[in-house]
């Protein structure tokens, strides 16, 4: 055991030397020019950088590609993740903080406070948490080394003479204390306030050194062959002073050692500091209760005034705390900031436009990204503030809506709700919760805004059909084929339609936070033994008693069922009850998927030769022949096409051409071009094994609930064999028994 003590010691000693964790000033500066770009950043810098580290990703959705950074993935998280290899703490959708963040950047330094605004539950929070959780993985590697300084005073036994602390030693000489061991240092004065090292090189000659070391980067990059713009210094670094206390100290250094710059610089130690938000550096939130953010203590009035140098103790010398003071290189977040009283964050007017923060005895610098977030209610009725005005100029306003697709809200519960339930999780419990979610935030279309078509498709379109529209991009097949495609290609209008309106699309409906407490209410249901979709319907419909409690429930119904949640209920009833049934399909064996895809393949094969006029070569001989007019017929038979066949031919094949044009360069298959026939001749075939299906599904509630009494060898057989490739997929015994018996009594009863 020791040998392992010893083995982990060795280890952390050799991390703590390989990162550099304590230097001298001379140390630093070699440091600092080795990489001016990366030790010059100011926070807004440093977190647009932790943005970039962590990279993008292009996303494809209905309403249009985004790019999405992959810092929201918390990729640094390799233990807390769910089942499909998502981290539990990842935020599904994002905003657009990070165009904010770099505007800081291109400005010099963070000038606006970022307000993050949107329906409770929107996930403000989980974006401040996942950049501080960012930036504190960020801090931990060499790219994002962060330093700060201290001051040092040796005990006599090093150095005397100087300070009070006796004669110089003849001839001893020390260039730095910033190595010194502990029991060689009587006092030691930290910086709270983490001071850039550079702030002690005067202005004028930091910005000619900051300034020369930057173009030297530039030059290098160019003679390399590099690309780099290499962006002007901050002002933070080029502009900023030293906080009170060491400005004071180093005036009395100096002046004790009679102006010897080189002295002075030999109490200072540079440290190597990491972000945390565990032990608040560089990361802080602050709730809304009411609390000063930033303040001030005499540092004479603590006992460590005696470890002091006598030079020292004649100063009154004040050390800053607060939130405003921890957060300094990284991120504070004001968490509900509207719901505090106006006076109690009115100072951040001045000190956002400033970058500073009045204390009574000194002005702080504030080197850090301000996050707020605050509900739409706040927002409205501090718009209505007359001194809203003023502070819009220092508020960069950042929308955070619901989501409104309904695999993306579904995401959100099988990432954070599903690993805390104990029980078996059936397939389509998530599902159940986020069709409704998406459901209740749905907003009519203003088909006046639109052209023609368009306004007549639109003036038809459902809640349902909107949800469809924004998670698939697809219309439903209820519409002809052009329909379809207009749709399809407006999904991006529809999903902006509404950016404009004070009551947007996503500011009301059901919150993530009430369905969370849907899923595991029915995760404790008495009635199943599992989170069952069944107990998760019961529980919506409870909630939806709540009328009184929640706006989504007190929204007048419009027509196509928008605010409708007993529709709403009802549909998404029948959408499990379709699922059910299309997964007992398959789990019964009688009917193989692949067939439609090759069957449908082949017809239209046949039929773009016989609409040529030409032969087909039959794969097995390799002889031509004419088209098969029986598979034809066949396919036409289950597509259901009864008159005017020879026209329906040419309409499909002028169907293939113009999805070619539309997309140039993709392989023709029949299944994407046309998947509505291919749906359509399933129908056909499963139509005729209805009856088959409904005896096999009447025997897997009897092999499961009544231990397969009354079934003979062939039948039980095949309940068996359907039963284990519905465990395969996710379900276990009960709620494969659960979701057969509903199939009975709502679908398959009058055929059994």
């Amino acid at each position: 055991m020791m040998k392992r003590i010893e083995s982990v010691a060795q280890n952390v000693e050799a991390r703590f030397k390989a990162g550099r964790r304590v230097l001298s000033f001379s140390e630093y500066l070699e440091l600092f020019a080795s990489d001016p770009v990366r030790h010059s950043r100011d926070a807004s810098r440093y977190l647009r950088d932790t943005f970039d580290h962590f990279g993008t990703t292009q996303v494809d959705y209905p309403w249009g590609e985004f790019t999405r950074f992959r810092l929201f993935d918390l990729p640094w998280e390799k233990d807390d993740r769910t089942s499909d290899g998502r981290a539990r703490g990842a935020l599904i959708g994002q905003g657009e903080i990070y165009r904010a963040v770099s505007n800081f950047a291109r400005e010099g330094r963070p000038n606006r406070l970022v307000l993050l605004h949107g329906p409770n539950g929107s996930a403000k929070s989980t974006i401040a948490r996942c950049l501080m959780g960012a930036l504190e993985h960020y801090s931990t590697l060499d790219q994002g080394a962060l330093y700060r300084f201290h001051w040092v005073f040796p005990s006599g036994k090093t150095t005397r003479g100087s300070l009070g602390f006796g004669q110089r030693a003849a001839g001893a000489t020390t260039a730095s204390y910033a190595h010194l061991a502990d029991e060689d240092i009587d006092a030691k004065l930290m910086v709270e306030v983490r001071d850039h090292p550079l702030f002690l090189i005067p202005v004028p000659e930091r910005r000619a050194l900051v300034e020369g070391l930057l173009r030297d980067a530039a030059r290098e990059g160019a003679t390399g062959g590099l690309l780099r713009e290499i962006e002007p210094a901050c002002d933070w670094l080029i502009r900023g002073q030293l906080s009170h206390k060491s400005q004071q100290v180093f005036e009395a250094l100096l002046s004790s050692y009679h102006g010897s710059y080189t002295e002075v610089l030999k109490h200072v130690q540079v440290e190597r500091y990491f972000i945390s938000q565990r032990y608040r550096v560089g990361a802080v939130t602050i709730g809304p209760q009411l609390s000063v953010d930033a303040s001030e203590r005499q540092v004479t009035a603590d006992r460590s005034l005696g470890a002091l140098p006598a030079s020292l103790q004649a100063i009154t010398l004040y050390e800053t705390h607060g939130e405003l003071i921890e957060a300094a290189g990284g991120l504070l977040e004001f968490s509900d900031l509207l719901k505090r009283p106006l006076d109690a964050f009115k100072y951040l007017q001045l000190s956002v436009e400033t970058g500073e923060v009045a204390l009574s005895q000194q002005n702080v610098q504030l080197n850090c990204v301000m996050v707020g977030s605050a509900n739409e209610l706040h927002l409205d009725a501090f718009r209505e503030h007359p001194e809203f005005p003023s502070f819009r100029g220092r508020l960069e306003l950042i929308r955070t809506p619901y989501l409104r697709s309904y695999l993306e809200e579904q995401a959100i519960y099988d990432t954070h709700v599903v690993p805390q339930v104990k029980r078996h999780v059936a397939p389509h419990a998530t599902r159940v919760a986020a069709m409704f979610a998406v459901l209740t935030r749905m907003r009519k279309p203003n088909v006046d805004k639109y052209p023609r078509p368009l306004d007549s498709a639109l003036a038809s379109l459902s809640a349902l059909d909107k949800m469809d529209l924004y998670a698939t991009g697809r219309a439903s097949d209820r519409w002809e084929r052009d329909v379809q495609k207009l749709l399809g290609s407006s999904v991006k209008l529809l999903y902006a339609e509404s950016d404009a309106y004070p009551i947007y699309e996503g500011r009301i409906g059901a919150s993530p936070r009430e369905m969370r407490g849907v899923l595991l209410d029915a995760s404790q249901s008495a009635n199943y033994k599992c989170l069952s979709p069944l107990a998760v319907m019961e529980e919506i419909e409870a909630l939806c008693q709540s009328k009184a409690e929640f706006e989504w429930l007190q929204q007048e119904v419009v027509p196509g069922g928008y605010h409708d949640v007993k529709e709403f209920r009802s549909a998404v009833g029948e959408r499990l009850l379709n699922l059910w049934e299309e997964e007992l399909y398959t789990a019964s064996g009688f009917i193989d998927e692949r067939r439609y895809a090759e069957l449908f393949e082949r017809y239209v094969q046949h039929i773009n030769v016989w609409t040529k006029k030409e032969r087909i070569r039959n794969r097995l001989t390799g002889e031509y022949e004419d088209p098969d007019e029986k598979l034809m017929q066949e396919v036409e038979r289950l597509l259901d096409v009864k008159t005017d066949v020879e026209g329906a031919r040419k309409q499909m094949m002028s169907g293939f051409a113009a999805w070619a044009i539309d997309h140039p360069g993709q392989k023709v298959e029949a299944a994407i071009v046309f998947p509505q026939y291919l749906a359509r001749m399933r129908e056909a075939v499963l139509a005729e094994r209805r009856p088959a299906i409904a005896r096999l599904t009447r025997d897997i509630v009897i092999l499961v609930r009544e231990d397969a009494a009354g079934l003979d060898a062939q039948r039980r057989r095949d309940a068996e064999g359907a039963l284990e490739r519905l465990v395969s997929v996710g379900y276990c015994h009960s709620c494969a028994a659960d979701a057969a018996s509903m199939l009975i009594r709502k679908r398959f009863h009058e055929l059994l």
